[in-house]
């Protein structure tokens, strides 16, 4: 990524980081203030999934590459890895977990980070996991209930499972695995350092306020929203022109559009039906976090069979 879109990343964090800052001085200073998880699925599905909006896009671009002229078979293998990712979640729920949050730490860590990384090592890798765990940890070591009650809410019911996030809990080993993402946040900081690294910082203290100061799903949703996709769609729209960020706006969201109003309508529907056996709070839950993990995995991997086979 070129200098011009590390300089926009940077302000972007800077942003971030004083609205984030600001909204929870007001939360601070207003002690009843709520955010419906009706709002925060509506954010989710405009502004936090229209920056995979663009995967039919890669997925052509993917089998130009493979030399496959049929794109039909793209879209059903995309459909088929997200349908097979809800029925495993139904069927083995505890282990669907822990396998997405492992997965989405890696994603979030590399997605937030490697703008500002060049080399592409296994050890770099790893750093990015531990940092992107922070967004797993952050809500658990500061609303450890809270992030158990969604859990339950998942249709996770393996109390071995709360058992050992108990222990973990009781034992301070949270704030152990904070203490590996912070490191790992540095390490990435001081490794060819250039002052735009000075964004890890402020996404990481970011990241830490929010969780500190809303609930363990508006934390999620104001990080998912306005740091990860507006990030990775602003890499896209550098993509679909370098030179100027404005049109790149206008293209992106002119080609994002179709794919962002099916999936929303897709998940109205889903919400429609699960309200008809959970209650409308624990309907939308079911839909943002298992319907997320249901979009993640074939979007983690068409975003990696590109990397590999580009290089």
């Amino acid at each position: 990524m070129n200098n011009r879109s590390k300089k926009i990343n940077f302000k972007h964090s800077f942003i971030f980081f004083l609205l984030c800052n600001i909204f929870s001085l007001i939360a601070f200073k207003i002690n009843t203030l709520t955010i419906s998880p009706f709002i925060c699925l509506l954010l989710i599905l405009s502004i936090g999934i229209s920056h995979g909006s663009l995967d039919n896009v890669k997925g052509r671009k993917l089998f130009q590459i493979l030399e496959i002229d049929n794109l039909n078979i793209f879209y059903l293998a995309y459909i088929s890895i997200a349908l097979i990712v809800i029925i495993l979640w139904i069927l083995i729920p505890y282990v669907s977990l822990i396998v997405f949050l492992i997965i989405a730490s890696y994603h979030f860590g590399k997605e937030d980070t490697q703008f500002l990384i060049i080399e592409n090592s296994h050890y770099n890798q790893f750093l990015y996991l531990l940092k992107g765990s922070l967004i797993i940890l952050a809500p658990m070591y500061f609303h450890f209930d809270e992030t158990i009650s969604i859990f339950r809410l998942l249709l996770i019911e393996n109390e071995n499972f709360y058992n050992f996030l108990d222990l973990i809990e009781s034992k301070k080993i949270l704030l152990y695995c904070i203490t590996l993402s912070t490191l790992a946040n540095i390490l990435l900081f001081i490794k060819n350092f250039e002052l735009k690294k000075f964004t890890i910082f402020l996404d990481y203290f970011s990241i830490l306020i929010i969780n500190y100061y809303f609930s363990p799903l508006v934390a999620f949703t104001i990080y998912f929203c306005f740091l990860h996709s507006v990030r990775h769609s602003i890499s896209l729209m550098s993509e679909l022109d370098g030179d100027d960020l404005i049109n790149g706006f206008k293209i992106f969201v002119k080609k994002a559009l179709p794919l962002t109003i099916i999936t929303a309508i897709f998940c109205v529907i889903g919400l429609y039906f699960l309200n008809i056996t959970y209650n409308f709070e624990s309907a939308i839950l079911k839909i943002i976090f298992i319907g997320l993990a249901s979009l993640t995995f074939p979007h983690i991997l068409l975003e990696y069979l590109i990397e590999k086979n580009e290089k």
